[in-house]
């Protein structure tokens, strides 16, 4: 696992975005890992990797940890039928990471651009943002400049959405 956080910073650095590193005990779940968030100045999120029911389509969603998910208004609004979790086995073949370790960071591990990324809306507004960096017992926090900036440089595509509401306006990406 060591080299998958290695991996990302390295990735950062070369794209010369600045990061803060933090080491802690592995952490499964946002609700583990407020402990050692409470003095992490950052936006801090819940990444969750779906599938569709056909198993050809895949979604990182990314929203504020303190909130719920409401799933089913997110599988309205794709019209793919009902998402499930994403098994362990697909988030190694599309992010390169198990589970516990979700996040838009794996998406460097996507090089054909798979996974379509939905974003809280929420999350176009905070100062700085952050996620495990494809290894679990660490956090990595970036600007939200340099965040906006990580994702176009991903290619991946990502759509902005109100999650209590989610609608898309425009065509989905990809």
């Amino acid at each position: 696992m060591e080299n998958r956080k290695d991996n990302v910073l390295r990735q950062l650095e070369a794209w010369n975005i600045p990061y803060q590193l933090y080491q802690h005990p592995p952490l499964h779940t946002a609700e583990q890992a407020i402990a050692y968030w409470k003095d992490i100045d950052a936006q801090h999120c819940k990444n969750l990797f779906f599938r569709n029911h056909k198993g050809n389509k895949h979604y990182l969603v990314v929203f504020d940890w303190k909130r719920q998910l409401p799933i089913h208004l997110i599988e309205k609004m794709l019209r793919q039928g009902k998402l499930t979790f994403a098994s362990p086995e697909r988030m190694m073949r599309y992010l390169g990471v198990e589970p516990g370790s979700v996040s838009p960071f794996g998406l460097l591990n996507d090089t054909e651009n798979h996974v379509i990324l939905f974003l809280e809306s929420g999350l176009k507004d905070v100062r700085e943002i952050s996620f495990h960096p494809n290894d679990n017992r660490y956090t990595v926090v970036i600007s939200r400049e340099s965040f906006r900036r990580l994702l176009d440089l991903l290619g991946n595509p990502y759509v902005f959405l109100d999650i209590d509401s989610p609608e898309l306006t425009d065509a989905l990406p990809g």
